[in-house]
């Protein structure tokens, strides 16, 4: 597959998502940096961070960006080069790399064509390090990748409280019911994931990608 790395700065981003500009992330991305491992080969999520939560960044992307409601902090660091699986919440995310820069891979939800999507239809997209990005709703996304061969991200997670905590108890009424994995998340799996193979929805079509090669 023949993928082109977009910055989020080029005009390709805008269908995907905005620079979210104005405010001072230091504190922030420097905490992030102190309290937060970076396996070298594996990717970790945490949803919340009490300790980065507890920053006075938190009202403001609260109150300016989230217009009041509630939001969470969290974190997705590691060393990835992958696609493996994508995912939407029923809202916008905030991506924040910190030290080194992230490549995020994207798709819209328009692209979903009889319960599936096509990987041919995957942009990428480079982040920055201490560029926040917001995701838009209708933004297909995962685990950032790493901008370089060998180098771990950390990447600053906002979204609205509870967002990818313990699933619901629910009954599954329609085919969408059923990529639920989490809350406020649902996910599109490749049929080559460990998220297939432990009963993720095997949503994705075509080849699993990776950018090893790219960068």
């Amino acid at each position: 597959m023949s993928l082109h790395i977009y910055s989020v700065f080029d005009p390709e981003f805008a269908a995907y998502g905005r620079v979210v500009d104005g405010y001072d992330y230091t504190e922030l991305l420097d905490t992030l940096k102190k309290v937060s491992p970076c396996p070298e080969d594996a990717v970790i999520y945490v949803p919340g961070d009490d300790t980065l939560e507890a920053l006075a960044v938190k009202t403001v992307l609260q109150d300016n960006c989230y217009g009041g409601m509630p939001i969470q902090i969290g974190y997705c660091n590691g060393t990835n080069t992958k696609l493996n699986c994508l995912e939407f919440h029923r809202d916008s995310e905030i991506n924040i790399p910190a030290g080194n820069d992230a490549i995020l891979l994207l798709a819209k939800m328009e692209d979903i064509v009889d319960n599936k999507l096509d990987t041919a239809k995957v942009k990428a997209f480079k982040c920055p390090a201490g560029t926040a990005v917001e995701v838009y709703a209708t933004t297909l996304h995962y685990a950032p990748c790493s901008a370089k061969n060998g180098e771990g991200f950390r990447v600053i997670i906002v979204l609205p409280k509870g967002t990818n905590t313990e699933l619901p108890e629910f009954k599954p009424m329609n085919v969408q019911d059923s990529w639920m994995t989490a809350r406020n998340k649902w996910l599109l799996a490749h049929a080559e994931s460990s998220e297939a193979a432990s009963g993720a929805y095997v949503g994705l079509t075509g080849e699993n990608i990776d950018i090893a090669d790219l960068i």
